[in-house]
This record gives C-alpha cells, sequence and structure tokens, in this order.
C-alpha cells in the first residue's frame, strides 16, 4: 500500500503517503503502529470496551521530543489527533477515528523529593505508579479510588478520592506542569508562569495542550491508614443511607466517605451465597492517625449488623487498590453524574428505587462525599467545578455483553433523570460520557468559567488542534450551538 486512509482535522476522509509516514516513524524514539500492524488491537485497546474508535496511527512517544515531532506531523498533513495517558476516561477521548494517537502510556518516571514533599510525575503514569513511590515516605498526592487510573486525566478534569475532603482536589495540589503546545512550543504553567494556562488546566481538561509532566505537592498519608469496606444488605439501605447521610455530616475533613448500590461483587471476604445479592456498602478512609481513625469509625462499625467488615488499619496503597476489580479494562461502560447539595430523604428513595433495577453485576450508584478542603477554594480559583457541592453521585453502568448495550445504557439514563430533580445541575467532567450535549459541557463550568476557558482557547489553541477530549471551543471561533448555549 502506497498510501493510507487517514481522517483530516475537520472530520473529512484523506490519505497520507506510506513514504511521510515511514519518515515520521524513522524521527520518532518510541514506536509508530500502524493500523493492520499484528499488535494494533492490543495498543490500541483502553478501558472502556464500549469504545470502538480506530486511529490509522498511534505514536508510543518516549519523551517530550516525540510530542512534539508527533504535533508537527499532525499539522504538516491536517490530521485528527488524541491523546493518551492512562485511556480510563470513560468517553473514550483517549482514541480518534482515523487519526493519531499520541501515546503517552511509555512516559511513566515518577520522581519524588521528600524533604520538599514534591513529586514530578511523567503523563503515562497511573495513580498505582505514583503511589509505589511516594508512599515510600509516608506521602501521597490527593487523587482517586482506583489504582489504574491515569495521572493526566484525573488532573485535568479536577479530580478527588479519599484524600480530598482535607487535601482539596488532585488540581489543588498541582504546583507546576510541563506542556506542549499545538504549535509544538514547550511551556511550563505555574502559579508564577504562564499562570493563565496554569488555570485552565486546573480542571478545563485537555484543550489547551500536551502535558508531559506534573509537579505535585505532596501531602503526608500512611503507610497505614485506618480503611476499608462494610456491608449491609439491600433491605436495610434506607437506615444505611440515613445513617450515611448524619454520620459525613458530622465527620472530620480526614474521613473520606463513598457509599455504593450494587449487587456484592465475588469479594474474598463475603460468603459465596452473597455474591450477586443487593448489598449497600460504605467505604472509608481516615487520613490521619489509624488510632483516632478507630475512633471516628466507632459509630459506623457499631451500626446495624453488617454482612461484612473489613474496616481496619491497612496500607494506604492497598486502599487505592481495593476496588480496581470492579473496574476491569474491556467491560462496557457508561456513566452518568450529578452533584447535591444535601442528600434528601425523597433522593435517598429514590436511589433505592432505582438500585433495585439494577440488571449487570457489575453496575452500581456511588455517593462520594466532597466538601471540606474542595471548598475553600474560591469557585473561580481554578476551572475545577462543584465546589459547593457536598456529594457526587455516580451512576457507573458496567456490562460485558454488547448484547446488553441498550438495556444498560437505559438503566444509566433512567436513573440520572429520576436524581436530577435533587441536583445541583453541574457536572464532573471526567465522569461525562462521549453523548453528552454541548450544554451540558457549559453545565460543568458555569457561564464565567467557560467564557475564560473559551477566551483562553483563543490564546493557545485557536485553531482547535486539541478537540477530541471534552471540547471546550475557541471563542472566536464558537459553533452557533455553542454560543447559544453560553448566554
Amino acid at each position: 500500500m502506497n498510501t493510507l486512509a487517514i481522517t483530516q482535522r475537520d472530520g473529512s476522509p484523506g490519505t497520507l503517503a506510506a513514504s511521510d509516514i515511514d519518515e515520521f516513524a524513522k524521527r520518532l524514539r518510541g514506536r509508530l503502529v500502524r493500523r493492520g500492524d499484528a499488535d494494533y488491537a492490543g495498543v490500541r485497546a483502553i478501558w472502556n470496551g464500549m469504545i470502538e474508535k480506530q486511529p490509522a496511527l498511534i505514536a508510543r512517544v518516549q519523551g517530550v521530543a516525540d510530542v512534539i515531532e508527533a504535533i508537527r506531523f499532525a499539522r504538516q498533513h491536517d490530521l485528527l489527533i488524541s491523546v493518551r495517558g492512562g485511556g480510563h476516561n470513560v468517553a473514550g477521548t483517549a482514541l480518534c477515528d482515523g487519526g493519531l494517537t499520541i501515546d503517552l502510556s511509555s512516559m511513566k518516571g515518577v520522581l519524588v523529593d521528600a524533604n520538599a514533599r514534591e513529586a514530578v510525575v511523567q503523563a503515562g503514569a497511573t495513580w498505582g505508579d505514583v503511589d509505589r513511590e511516594t508512599q515510600l515516605y509516608g506521602l501521597a498526592v490527593p487523587s482517586g479510588i482506583i489504582s489504574n487510573t491515569g495521572v493526566p486525566g484525573l488532573t485535568l478534569g479536577g479530580g478527588f478520592g479519599w484524600l480530598s475532603r482535607k487535601h482539596g482536589y488532585t488540581c489543588d495540589n498541582l504546583l507546576e506542569a510541563e506542556v506542549v503546545t499545538a504549535d509544538g512550543r514547550v511551556v511550563r504553567a505555574s502559579a508564577k508562569e504562564n499562570a493563565d494556562l496554569f488555570w485552565g488546566l486546573r480542571g478545563g481538561g485537555g484543550n489547551f495542550g500536551v502535558v508531559t509532566a506534573f509537579k505535585f505537592r505532596l501531602q503526608p498519608v500512611g503507610p497505614q491508614v485506618m480503611a476499608g469496606m462494610i456491608l449491609y444488605p439491600l433491605d436495610k439501605a434506607a437506615e444505611v443511607l440515613e445513617f450515611f447521610r448524619k454520620f459525613t455530616t458530622t465527620s472530620p475533613e480526614e474521613l473520606g466517605a463513598l457509599l455504593v448500590l450494587r449487587p456484592a461483587p465475588p469479594a474474598p471476604f463475603l460468603a459465596k451465597e452473597l455474591h450477586g445479592k443487593p448489598v449497600v456498602a460504605i467505604v472509608v478512609c481516615y487520613a490521619g492517625d489509624p488510632e483516632e481513625g478507630a475512633r471516628v469509625l466507632k459509630p459506623l462499625k457499631e451500626f446495624g449488623k453488617p454482612l461484612a467488615d473489613v474496616i481496619a488499619p491497612k496500607p494506604f496503597t492497598a486502599l487505592q487498590a481495593m476496588l480496581d476489580g470492579g473496574q476491569l479494562a474491556g467491560r462496557q461502560y457508561y456513566w452518568k453524574s450529578e452533584y447535591l447539595h444535601e442528600i434528601r430523604e425523597d433522593a435517598i428513595d429514590t436511589l433505592i428505587t432505582q438500585a433495585r433495577l439494577l440488571s449487570s453485576p457489575h453496575s452500581a450508584i456511588l455517593v462520594f462525599q466532597l466538601g471540606g478542603a474542595i471548598s475553600r477554594v474560591g469557585a473561580t480559583e481554578t476551572a475545577a467545578s462543584g465546589r459547593d457541592a457536598r456529594y457526587i453521585v455516580n451512576i457507573a453502568g458496567a456490562w460485558e455483553n454488547k448484547s446488553d448495550t441498550e438495556r444498560e445504557v437505559k438503566w444509566v439514563r433512567d436513573t440520572w433523570a429520576a436524581l436530577r430533580p435533587f441536583g445541583t445541575g453541574a457536572v464532573y467532567v471526567n465522569f461525562m460520557a462521549d453523548d453528552e450535549r454541548p450544554e451540558r459541557l457549559h453545565a460543568a463550568y458555569g457561564a464565567e468559567i467557560y467564557q475564560r476557558l473559551a477566551s483562553l482557547k483563543d490564546r493557545y489553541d485557536p485553531e482547535n488542534f486539541f478537540r477530541t477530549n471534552q471540547n471546550i471551543h475557541p471563542a472566536k471561533v464558537r459553533r452557533p450551538a455553542e454560543a447559544e448555549a453560553v448566554r
């Protein structure tokens, strides 16, 4: 073949000469994988098996110079691009049909300065990679709750997890970022250098460039924490949700708490006859002295008659990986989310009603406690959303067989529709599926922040080169529908 069919930046079809592709491959230190190569399917695979986009080329970059080469090549040939970090985003924005995927997943370096309590993390690292290195010193970056989530996507969308009530969003702990811009320049963004870009990176997603490295502030956590899970049968869900509501209203900021409604997983600490039975679980982490954590968690451990209680002192790294089994790569995933100011009694009824309609053994409704340090950062100090919310609900559909897609997507959408009357109207960008309408992205930020992000896009990416994401259109070239949604 002398040419390869590709997709141009505007979505129209095009071709690339094989000789041009060969020359590009020679300029990379990493490997260029082409559609049709023997290992293409494995390299292309991302976490969400529902995403079937097929890039024409995947550049498995080994460093910043490779990223620059990939951007130059894409610009030269007007090629659609996407950027892959951990590939864990539910919307599948890591991939693009017919374009060039810049795959950062080989860049996994984590350099810890324990004395300064800082870490420099390359963009291919997962949070498991980061925890492995930082926990050697009893330090951590506030991150998510699944260890194989990639660092870039979580950070650039805001990022929250067990430590966020004590130490803020992941992006609140970002000190500096190394960014390759749409014109191939390498810039640094921090509070003192390119401060406007630094503001936008903290919540605005991958709209402004390829972040190749992050410098984080580290927080003292672990290596042992008081943490774990306690489970009850679903027929006790009303009492458990009411307890959770009251308990989280008065709990200290060191405590991160998550309530989950789902079929019981095949966990080794559960009797086999309970596997697949509907349950309600509370998962917790006390980010402080384990003995004090035991005192704080005593009311929870004494509440009701649980099916199982595995809340105990454990390594922080073990907690971070504890829920990984429920998020296996390759399944079909479809999510919706809603922020809540409070857990109302009628919202409790709705949550339970929808949980009883679950058909997949892998789907769940998750209610995560927010507030604390998150809410003490000003609403416009970063682009990250949800600072005024006390909870976020993630309606997480997950299933194995594609034949079940219509049914499972309908359950997620129906559950979201039932919960919307209780929500704030905003949405967390990292929980947005690939079919969200433009106005939903505006709801994630609000008019003031969205307008500021669009103006920032004008400065750093006026041609919307980085568009395969939860896309902020440049203000000067915004489509009519986008302009209308801002008003």
